[in-house]
């Protein structure tokens, strides 16, 4: 059975380590296959040229992935990311961005996934694809 939105939220303490829990990540929603998470652009995030940085937006959408799997699963697994890839499609400034993370297929050992980061005006910013192995 799928975890929805609240059973992920209260996941992000116990799983992911401080810094990542620092992101302050919301769970938007969630179901089996798709997760979308806000992220706020906070300033400690935002670089020399005013947007966000790269390394915040590829940690919240490897955050994003494993709460995806762990809404499938119905319960978080040791997993780790064995492959991330991420193109930047135009900066990210503004209030906030969405980071929305869809299982493509779940094997018995490896899964695949893809996750769009769009900002705050629903404009396609970074687009993912990632591999994980099921431990």
């Amino acid at each position: 059975m799928p975890l929805n939105a609240q059973d992920l939220q209260a996941a992000i303490p116990k799983i992911f380590a401080p810094w990542i829990v620092a992101l302050r990540l919301e769970v938007l929603s969630a179901d089996a296959d798709r997760v979308v998470l806000r992220l706020p652009v906070d300033p400690a995030l935002v670089h020399v040229g005013q947007v966000m940085c790269g390394q915040a937006a590829m940690a919240a959408a490897d955050t994003a992935m494993v709460l995806a799997m762990m809404s499938s699963l119905g319960e978080f697994k040791p997993m780790t990311t064995v492959q991330l890839q991420t193109s930047f499609l135009r900066p990210i400034s503004g209030e906030f961005c969405t980071v929305s993370a869809t299982l493509l297929r779940r094997g018995k050992n490896l899964a695949f996934g893809s996750i769009d980061i769009c900002d705050a005006e629903g404009r396609l910013a970074a687009q993912s694809t990632t591999t994980y192995a099921l431990l």
